[in-house]
């Protein structure tokens, strides 16, 4: 079937303007703001689950082709340390719970236990898969996470506030609040904390207390026994746990450092990122507009000068051919520009990760110099706490 030149030069009118107008559109986003609920009556000190909450694992390994263009793995790394402790500081501060502390192990057993998987971040959207587990081993919720800002969360009034995406950590308090209300009574917790403290002693005299604890059949712990109030052993060990969890506060003071020192370059990052994640997408939608424009002329074109059966029409074929030739090297031009805003995405990213090295502690005895990444630094924190650990139970 011929086209006639009024028809091809109709296609390429339509085609164009899909083009120009769909550049020129923006999506507006809104987040509803949802705050930490309290819970509804007064709790006794001995009745609120401590809560540790584990550095988050970064997701490298779960991230799609499109989220691993888009994703720098050191801001990664970085925000898996960032993110735990908003959450840690979100629970601490909802008074719905006793102490809350980030943990950079599994070494310390904690009543309620969270973990997470940050599966993306970039600026505009957050998600994370979170999973609370609590010391008898009874799996509380797994639950994925996501919310969408706008460039609004990022004005300095709203970031005098909060995090941009403070509301993903007051949903997770909240949730954890409706669980602990919905399904525990008094025994439950007193049980929980009880499995905590053997969980603990366990690990210096295992001959001694693994017959308080047994395995039912859904794999939970649950308590045989329970040892003397007055039992030595037990004393000495809940001292080397009260020693335990002060070097963990000591950990919190370095991870409260590391964030402070963190949030001005994340924030400026993330401002940056959102304004590039936005960017970047309008480019490649206009790439994508482009290529299918440009190849559909090339082909009018070529129809429309093989076909004619007038010179005038076969000009306008060449003039078509011409025209998307235009649009293709226009799309290329539209992907280098995309890489460009990839690469400052990723500078951005090493600066962020050479800003925010905390690099000294300071104990009541001594003044410890760390150095490397969080990780290291933290090895080095149980070498530390090993040796203090020694002298302890070389007195029992």
């Amino acid at each position: 079937m011929r086209l006639s030149l009024k028809q091809i030069m109709g296609i390429l009118t339509l085609l164009a303007a899909g083009i120009f107008t769909g550049c020129a559109t923006h999506t507006v986003k809104s987040t509803a703001y949802t705050p930490v609920k309290v819970g509804s009556q007064s709790v006794p000190e001995e009745l609120l689950l401590d809560v540790g909450v584990s550095i988050f694992d970064p997701g490298l390994d779960e991230l799609s082709d499109d989220q691993e263009e888009l994703t720098n793995g050191q801001v990664r790394v970085a925000e898996s340390r960032y993110v735990p402790y908003l959450l840690s500081d979100t629970l601490q501060r909802s008074a719905n719970w006793g102490i809350v502390r980030l943990l950079p192990n599994d070494s310390s057993p904690m009543d309620v236990k969270i973990t997470g998987t940050l599966l993306e971040s970039n600026g505009e959207a957050m998600a994370m898969r979170i999973e609370v587990v609590d010391s008898r081993g009874v799996q509380w919720f797994v639950k994925e996470y996501e919310e969408v800002i706008s460039r609004f969360n990022y004005e300095a009034t709203q970031r005098q506030k909060n995090d941009p995406f403070q509301v993903i950590y007051n949903k997770i308090a909240n949730d954890l609040l409706a669980y602990r209300e919905r399904n525990l009574n008094e025994q439950d917790i007193r049980e929980i904390r009880t499995v905590s403290e053997i969980l603990f002693a366990q690990r210096f005299s295992e001959e001694v207390f693994s017959g308080y604890l047994s395995r039912n059949r859904n794999g939970h712990l649950q308590l045989n026994a329970l040892p003397a109030v007055d039992d030595p052993l037990l004393n000495r060990i809940q001292d080397i746990r009260e020693r335990d969890f002060m070097f963990i506060d000591t950990v919190q003071d370095y991870y409260a450092t590391y964030c402070r020192q963190m949030r001005l370059p994340y924030d400026s990052w993330r401002e940056q990122s959102y304004q590039e994640t936005v960017t970047l997408r309008e480019l490649r939608d206009s790439a994508r507009r482009r290529f299918i424009a440009g190849t559909a002329a090339v082909v009018g074109g070529i129809a429309a000068a093989t076909q004619g059966g007038n010179y005038g029409t076969q000009a306008s074929g060449a003039v078509g051919v011409g025209a998307g030739a235009y649009l293709i090297k226009s799309g290329f031009d539209r992907q280098n520009e995309a890489r460009m805003h990839m690469e400052a995405m990723e500078e951005l990213g090493q600066s962020l990760e050479d800003a925010v090295a905390p690099q000294v502690i300071t104990l009541d005895d001594r003044t410890i110099t760390l150095s490397g990444t969080v990780e290291e630094q933290y090895a080095q924190w149980r070498d530390i706490l090993a040796d203090l650990y020694a002298e302890e139970l070389g007195q029992l």
